[in-house]
């Protein structure tokens, strides 16, 4: 899968690795791009053989600092409508995808930039890395999923104060706060990511599936109801078996 204006696609054994291709305007966000997610993942989902996806991005300064203003808020009005109709579906592909994303953040993380990597399931961050979501000073809230993921990963007080003053932080606060799992030197960033994907990969491809689906499937329930999915997924993978288990 070749022929992307704004992505590189690789497949290294059974990881996919996609790197934002903008590095000349801080990986920002447009519409090609969006349409570029929405055919890769498209296909990373129907891979059986890809057990674990990373993102990641190309240049120095940035993992994607936003969206791209000159498209989005100059697009007349039904363009624009369809355009916003067509982000929900590229966030709902995102979260529809079986193989656990892997987020490998660097620089400005803005915006667009924080959304995306708040859709993979581990993210990554060097130690220059920078968040920020400034669209209330645009005249806007962020809409592409920034006021619901953040405050799941932040806490509400944290993604109001991030949302409501525009105030960015750091790797380190971004660790503290939940944002990020880990914080490495730039220069180790992609090796280290690397190496989590390879151990995620080592794994048997059904499991690592059915481990993501119960995990994420089960904060919607009940602990009651999350155990009761726990259970069903368990003995799913055994049924194929001959093994017995006594509960």
């Amino acid at each position: 899968m070749n022929g992307f204006e704004t992505l590189i696609f690789e497949k290294k054994e059974h990881t996919a690795i996609v790197s934002l291709n903008r590095p000349e305007v801080l990986n920002v966000h447009n519409i090609q791009m969006r349409d570029d997610m929405v055919e890769v993942l498209s296909a990373i989902q129907d891979d059986d053989d890809i057990r674990v996806v990373v993102f990641k991005a190309e240049g120095d300064r940035a993992f994607c600092a936003g969206a791209d203003l000159t498209e989005f808020l100059t697009a007349p009005p039904p363009a624009l409508a369809r355009a916003v109709r067509f982000d929900l579906d590229l966030w709902q592909l995102f979260l529809s995808i079986p193989q656990p994303l892997i987020a490998a953040v660097h620089g400005f993380v803005l915006g667009s930039g924080i959304e995306i990597a708040l859709c993979c399931d581990i993210r990554i961050a060097s130690e220059n890395a920078r968040f920020g979501l400034p669209e209330m000073g645009l005249g806007m809230i962020p809409a592409a999923g920034g006021t619901q993921t953040v405050p799941r990963a932040v806490g509400i007080g944290k993604a109001l104060d991030m949302i409501l003053t525009n105030r960015w932080i750091s790797a380190i606060e971004a660790l503290e706060a939940g944002l990020v799992n880990r914080v490495v030197p730039k220069d180790q960033l992609y090796l280290t990511t690397e190496k989590m994907a390879k151990k995620i990969a080592a794994s048997d491809p059904v499991v690592i599936r059915k481990a993501k689906k119960a995990i994420l499937q089960g904060l919607d329930l009940s602990l009651t109801m999350g155990l009761e999915l726990e259970k069903r997924i368990f003995l799913g993978l055994l049924s194929d078996t001959t093994q017995t288990i006594t509960f």
